[in-house]
């Protein structure tokens, strides 16, 4: 028999709060963190907007020695994870030995890498900063968290694009329920404005170029959407065994019961035909949940505002609950007001659909106004909306033909 894992810390810093309460209360209130870029000259790039983390100064989190040594990916993980680990108040409470780690980066850190790169072809790989690897790594934020907060169990990364965070609560969701660890903290960060992190995008022509209107350019299922937002951030949540965690009389937030986990072995960037990969791994995180597709009360989609995503991802859903089920249950996707925080996306959409179990009310697609032709599911235009739910999924896919869905459960004792 399966431990039983659930949710008793959320961290998120990120472009519409920097941390996890305000995040959420911005969403339900589909207030937009997507402005013009400021951490880089936006005029070289065809998509001159992004969900940057405004007014963030490291100082305010970490001493200057410390600061110069970790890059702001990293930076992120560790503010998010705190956040996570403080509000679980689990300090004190669980062997060290017994607290893990998964925290993964699709792409690690790569403003050092770009800023090193520099500095050996200025001035020569002598100058070249000794701590350039281990600021770069995609691992090197779960290790920092590991020694921030002293977790000595399970400790190590996923790194799969934008499935990373997704793929990170999956794997902890299997290590809690076979008893390696009591405790984990899973999620993702990502920091990808920089000069290759956009500009590689642009190439692609995978961004939003509604650079006169970045609060709405994000339009997840609409029929103006253009292409994805560039955003930035962490988010972690501190998974338990539920056990543990009522010995201890911890808060309670959401339990996750359930997790799918596919390839589309199709194409590198573009998705299965019909979403077929992502409804496989709808169907998997059901039945690992021991439910139905009847049961399903909502589902919190990966819905990037990109051509192929909203299309296939929809056909996906109603492949996976079935037409009619589907037509009837309510999606919607947070990144019309986060952007598309890439390895952090799956954790802060994870996060974001615990809340709406334990407070019955569903984030808005808030800046869907005309679906487009073949997006014809409720996706909770424009407003928040009440609704007691008690089963929720919440999709990640990723570059690679990565899908990850993870099953929530309303926590009732």
């Amino acid at each position: 028999m399966y431990k039983r894992v659930v949710i008793t810390g959320t961290g998120i810093i990120g472009p519409v709060g920097k941390t996890a309460d305000e995040s959420w209360k911005n969403a339900l209130s589909g207030v937009s963190g997507i402005r013009r870029m400021s951490l880089i000259d936006p005029e070289q790039f065809t998509s001159q907007i992004a969900g940057e983390v405004r007014e963030f100064d490291p100082l305010d989190y970490f001493d200057r020695k410390l600061e110069k040594r970790i890059d702001r990916y990293a930076q992120f993980a560790m503010i998010a994870a705190r956040e996570a680990y403080e509000g679980s108040e689990i300090e004190g409470r669980v062997q060290p030995e017994r607290l893990g780690v998964i925290i993964g980066s699709g792409i690690g850190g790569i403003a050092t890498l770009e800023n090193e790169h520099k500095v050996a072809m200025e001035r020569g790989v002598g100058r070249i900063n000794p701590f350039f690897c281990p600021m770069m790594i995609s691992n090197i934020a779960a290790g920092r968290v590991g020694i921030d907060l002293n977790a000595k169990g399970l400790n190590f990364a996923t790194v799969t694009a934008c499935a990373t965070s997704g793929h990170a609560i999956a794997v902890a969701l299997d290590m809690i329920r076979l008893g390696r660890a009591d405790a984990i903290l899973a999620g993702g960060s990502e920091a990808p404005i920089t000069l290759t992190g956009v500009g590689g995008f642009c190439q692609l022509k995978a961004l939003s170029t509604r650079n006169d209107d970045p609060e709405t350019a994000s339009r997840p299922f609409d029929i103006g959407r253009d292409g994805f937002v560039i955003s930035e951030g962490g988010a972690v949540l501190l998974m338990e065994e539920l056990e543990h965690a009522r010995s201890r009389g911890a808060d309670i937030i959401a339990e996750i019961v359930g997790a799918g986990m596919t390839c589309d072995a199709y194409h590198i960037t573009a998705p299965a035909e019909g979403g077929e990969g992502s409804a496989r791994a709808m169907v998997l995180a059901i039945e690992d949940a021991g439910i139905k597709p009847a049961d399903v009360d909502y589902i919190n989609a990966h819905g990037t505002s990109t051509q192929l995503n909203d299309i296939n991802e929809t056909e996906a859903i109603k492949s996976a609950l079935g037409l009619e089920k589907a037509m009837s249950t309510p999606v919607s996707s947070t990144k019309s007001v986060t952007g598309h925080m890439l390895g952090a996306a799956g954790a802060v959409e994870a996060i974001f659909t615990a809340f709406s179990l334990r407070e019955g009310i569903l984030p808005p697609t808030a800046t869907l106004v005309e679906p487009d032709e073949g997006c014809d599911l409720d996706y909770v235009p424009g407003r928040a909306r009440k609704a007691d739910i008690t089963y929720a999924l919440s999709n990640s896919l990723g570059f690679g033909g990565h899908n990850v869905t993870i099953t929530l459960k309303k926590y009732s004792g």
